[in-house]
């Protein structure tokens, strides 16, 4: 009888038990296990899981339950109330971090911690409506920029034997998009269910992340005589008066990671711009035989099935030039764009969130391989966290320009073309220039 009551506690468990070897075999593939990588692959699923838990319970509370006219007010408020604020903390990220030299499994953890609590404040807010959802939405904000750059601190250090810094963000960052690919669903099957559901979805997950912080390797912490960097050079005394020494900055390791820096805050700025024009767009005029729902459905797996297609292409791609694929995907992108405002149409702005996510995935990978090659590790988390601020502003100026845009296709695209076109005719000489005569490597 016992036999038989385990054989069936065997038979009940081996889908779960079975799914979750296969998912430990591919993450701790290719030498990602022993060099502690496939711990901070699984870490970051987690982590896109509970942040796409997030989006769905605001996006339904600020957008769609209300008319377009109003849910274009209330969506500006919302940039205004939480990406304002958010402007003025990010840059105080960094130095913050660089304060904890031993902590990076802390902050992430910490990070995990803080988004969870605020999940069940936000849970709260979206049935009363309270004004403490935006004070809320913020902290997420904040917390998931400050595992963002720690995050991106770190790969170095676990980086396995013969992969190149674009494979392994590409591995990282897959692994966050395919898990927000099946969060997505049980996400808004929780909706369903109430709108505080999603948020108890993700705190859940986010408890589960801070346990899974800690299981990090012992390396990620050892970051001794880190300090602060500064987009240009500074002087600081050292030893005495007249003693001074230029502390690195942004500007100092090379024009690769100014340039490239340049190219991604127009992709993301142009990312910004999409999602809220086009969101308006649809919601008024679907495309032909959809409704406004579907329409902005096709268009957003369009961009999400582009962003995953970057991101496993960035995953086996062995070049070590990520200058030259910035410079390639933009101009890939400001082609696209150009053609979907002259051919304005369903097929064409598929076309267009779909390049455009695939382009944004594999240049911020590019830039995230630029700043961890050029970047001395001294300023290495600082510089990934004025990087993070430049792009979140530049992705907020986006939509505020989309949400001020009167709702005409041709001519949304067409200023979508334009601003793709700035960011790559500035800095493509510079990017083409880097990667010819490279900057010499830091350790």
């Amino acid at each position: 009888m016992h036999g038989a009551v385990r054989k069936v506690g065997r038979a009940l468990r081996l889908p779960f038990t079975g799914t979750a070897r296969g998912i430990r075999k591919a993450t701790h593939a290719h030498g990602a296990g022993e060099s502690g990588l496939g711990k901070l692959i699984e870490l970051h699923a987690v982590n896109g899981a509970g942040d796409v838990m997030i989006t769905v319970a605001l996006a339904s509370t600020v957008f769609f339950s209300v008319p377009t006219d109003e849910a274009r007010g209330r969506v500006a408020l919302y940039l205004a109330i939480t990406m304002a604020p958010f402007t003025l903390l990010a840059p105080v990220i960094g130095p913050l971090l660089d304060r904890l030299p031993h902590g990076r499994r802390a902050a992430m953890a910490g990070s995990m911690l803080a988004r969870a609590l605020l999940a069940l404040v936000l849970s709260s807010a979206v049935v009363g409506g309270n004004l403490q959802l935006y004070p809320a939405a913020l902290g997420v904000l904040v917390a998931s920029k400050a595992y963002g750059v720690v995050r991106s601190a770190v790969v170095p250090r676990l980086l396995p034997p013969r992969f190149s810094l674009v494979k392994a963000n590409s591995r990282v960052t897959l692994a966050g998009l395919l898990a927000t690919g099946v969060a997505a669903p049980i996400g808004a099957g929780l909706q369903a269910i109430g709108p505080r559901w999603p948020l108890f979805g993700a705190f859940a997950l986010y408890v589960s992340g801070m346990f899974l912080s800690f299981s990090m390797p012992r390396k990620v912490d050892s970051a001794k005589g880190e300090s602060r960097a500064l987009l240009a050079a500074d002087e600081e005394h050292l030893h005495g008066p007249g003693k001074r020494q230029r502390r690195p900055g942004l500007r100092t390791v090379g024009p690769a990671v100014t340039h490239a820096l340049a190219a991604n805050a127009s992709l993301k700025c142009l990312s910004g711009f999409l999602i809220f024009f086009l969101a308006f767009l649809l919601r008024e005029h679907p495309m032909t035989g959809q409704s406004a729902a579907v329409s902005l459905g096709i268009v957003g797996v369009a961009a999400g099935a582009g962003n995953a297609l970057g991101t496993a292409v960035g995953a086996w791609l062995k070049a070590r030039a990520p200058e030259i694929i910035i410079v390639t995907v933009v101009a890939v992108v400001l082609g696209v764009a150009v053609l979907s405002a002259v051919f304005f149409g369903a097929v064409m702005t598929a076309c267009l969130a779909a390049v455009a996510g695939f382009a944004q995935a594999l240049s911020k990978l590019s830039l995230d391989a630029t700043i961890q090659r050029d970047v001395p590790e001294a300023v290495r988390t600082s510089a990934f966290a004025r990087s993070e601020t430049l792009l979140q502003v530049a992705w907020v100026l986006g939509g505020a320009i989309g949400i001020a845009l009167p709702l005409v296709g041709a001519l949304g695209l067409s200023v979508a073309a334009a601003i793709v076109a700035l960011g790559w005719l500035t800095t493509v000489r510079g990017l083409l220039t880097s990667a010819r005569h490279p900057h010499p490597r830091v350790a």
